[in-house]
């Protein structure tokens, strides 16, 4: 595979460079790599669109700014799946390379966007988390569901612009400057760059959440000292201990999936990778989806409202199925005393 090392020249833009990046030689490697990502990526567009069904089928929560930002990162982790899972295996898997460098380009870039804004919506949920229980007195007047909206906007249209960079020219190609060794025409200080993007949000979401839990533990205090007095408030601030806690488990579960991929890239912007190492980074680049797929399964088992939201769901569900179970029968209960009454009817005549 030293022979597939990116060139110095024009040909580092051609078609069969692109080969070069396909780094599973096996095919057990390639059926593992399909395996996981049919799997991860089915779970994890089922359970996201689950979260969105309960979130904005309930009035009560789609109110909330707190599962607007839940619902924004479940929308970018069903994005990411889809996008992710077809070009990764159409890639890596049937190796498919006869696209264009800007199909590529856009492919690279909805996956930048879908993942990129997950991880923006963890730091409006940390920053929200902070605010209702730094500030609970004035939380509604300061969390509008209009600055929530427009928070995502925001959020979402400054994704996207970093994410479609190299569509609009920077790329290894347009500049003639060195390509990563990860992606195909992509510039290796757009790549520094994106890091650096990533970096600050994840050091800003440890930031927020680092005050969170501190806040959160003083108001433990508060509450065991003050249990007569607080009732109501009380409830409220269990809640929100028991949604940051909650944050905190999808932010553990987040460092964890992202960090192989993360340190991988910040290796290969400052030295060569080895064969081995990029189809490590091909496997490991899998457990972004299980990063998705995991978090809507902690926020059925830690979130009350939407436990009971779902709850609700698979109430109604039983009901209509038991109702559709009796329907034929009670039909056929009823055409059985119809024609018992013809017959009766038939006999006396």
């Amino acid at each position: 595979m030293d022979s597939c090392r990116i060139p110095a020249n024009a040909s580092k833009c051609s078609r069969n460079t692109m080969e070069c990046f396909m780094v599973l030689s096996t095919q057990a490697q390639k059926i593992s790599i399909g395996i996981l990502c049919g799997l991860f990526g089915t779970m994890c567009v089922f359970e996201n669109s689950l979260v969105l069904y309960l979130i904005f089928s309930s009035p009560g929560i789609r109110k909330k700014p707190s599962y607007l930002f839940i619902g924004s990162l479940a929308l970018a982790d069903i994005l990411a799946s889809i996008i992710f899972v077809c070009s990764f295996v159409n890639f890596h898997v049937f190796n498919e390379a006869g696209f264009s460098k800007e199909v590529f380009l856009l492919q690279l870039g909805g996956v930048n966007t879908s993942f990129s804004a997950s991880l923006s919506s963890l730091l409006l949920t940390a920053l929200d988390r902070y605010l209702s229980i730094s500030r609970p007195s004035e939380y509604k007047l300061l969390m509008t569901r209009k600055r929530a909206w427009t928070a995502l906007g925001v959020l979402w249209l400054t994704c996207a612009t970093i994410a479609c960079l190299p569509l609009l020219g920077w790329n290894c190609c347009v500049l003639d400057s060195s390509c990563s060794e990860l992606f195909p025409f992509v510039d290796d200080n757009y790549l520094s760059g994106w890091l650096c993007f990533v970096v600050v949000l994840l050091s800003c979401i440890i930031y927020a959440y680092a005050h969170v839990l501190w806040r959160a533990r003083q108001h433990v205090a508060y509450m065991e000292k003050h249990q007569a007095q607080a009732g109501k408030q009380n409830t409220r601030m269990r809640m929100d201990v028991m949604l940051a806690k909650t944050l905190v488990m999808v932010l553990a579960v987040l460092v964890l999936c992202w960090s192989p991929v993360l340190v991988l890239m910040i290796y290969s912007v400052f030295s060569r990778l080895s064969d081995h190492l990029r189809k490590v980074f091909a496997f490991c680049s899998t457990l972004c989806l299980l990063n998705s797929m995991v978090n809507p399964i902690i926020y059925a088992l830690r979130s009350k409202e939407l436990f009971s939201s779902l709850r609700r769901v698979f109430s109604h569900f039983r009901r209509q199925l038991k109702a559709a179970e009796e329907s034929p029968e009670a039909e056929s209960t009823h055409k059985s005393s119809v024609i018992e009454t013809i017959c009766e009817d038939t006999h006396a005549v």
